[in-house]
């Protein structure tokens, strides 16, 4: 589980995140919705601690910056961030060293073949194109079998099979009991595997959405509302 709590982060006078609440509950697909700039990624990197902050962000009932929380949880940033000169598998090699896991061999081994980076495994990660280099990311925050797991806009780069693979995963870990956070401005993409929506403009959550509370509004149609955002955009 996230809680976060009175959540603000400032860049001198102006409030990328505006004293927010939010609630990522295991066993669930908790989405961040806003268009670009409303606070969405730093919201995510302020949970994952690579942000100073005000307020109060625990994830798994510990306090973010702390090691229990860093190892409750698996984080896929948006741009992937890994070193060049090392191949696909030193990087596992690396993170299960790091988290100190000794019997991690046959879960990568399943994502490696899920996310098709098997021939790969001995391939420099300069030498991937960018949907590559995006499912090393993935790979390596889900070897580590995360309780909670951040996703900032994850199908960048992802052809349309991969992102189909991706989504079927998502929905089988939160069925794992994993509390799953994921941030983006692409509502179709999320649509429909999501079990609570936050909806964030300008720094502020201005709605909270649950599906099982959806009558006759779309999650669609309740964004561009409170948005004011136009369709084209995010379709």
């Amino acid at each position: 589980m996230i809680e976060c709590h009175d959540l603000t982060k400032e860049y001198g006078s102006f409030k990328a995140v505006d004293n927010i609440d939010l609630e990522a509950a295991s066993g669930e697909i908790t989405v961040l919705l806003g268009p670009n700039g409303a606070g969405k990624s730093t919201t995510i990197k302020s949970i994952v601690g690579l942000l100073q902050f005000e307020g109060k962000i625990k994830i798994c009932g510990y306090a973010n910056k702390t090691e229990n929380a860093k190892r409750s949880f698996g984080y896929i940033p948006e741009a992937p961030v890994l070193y060049d000169m090392l191949s696909v598998d030193e990087h596992v090699e690396f993170i299960a060293a790091a988290y100190q896991i000794k019997d991690y061999r046959l879960l990568a081994e399943k994502y490696y073949e899920l996310f098709d980076l098997s021939e790969k495994k001995k391939t420099i990660v300069k030498n991937l194109s960018k949907g590559m280099k995006q499912k090393v990311s993935m790979l390596l925050a889900l070897v580590l079998s995360p309780k909670v797991l951040l996703v900032d806009e994850p199908m960048v780069g992802l052809d349309p099979a991969s992102i189909e693979e991706v989504l079927k995963l998502l929905v089988e870990l939160k069925n794992k009991g994993v509390a799953v956070l994921i941030s983006t401005h692409i509502i179709d993409v999320i649509d429909e595997i999501w079990d609570k929506a936050y909806i964030m403009n300008k720094g502020k959550i201005v709605r909270t959405v649950r599906r099982d509370d959806l009558h006759e509004e779309s999650l669609k149609e309740i964004f561009f509302a409170c948005t004011g955002e136009q369709h084209e955009h995010h379709l």
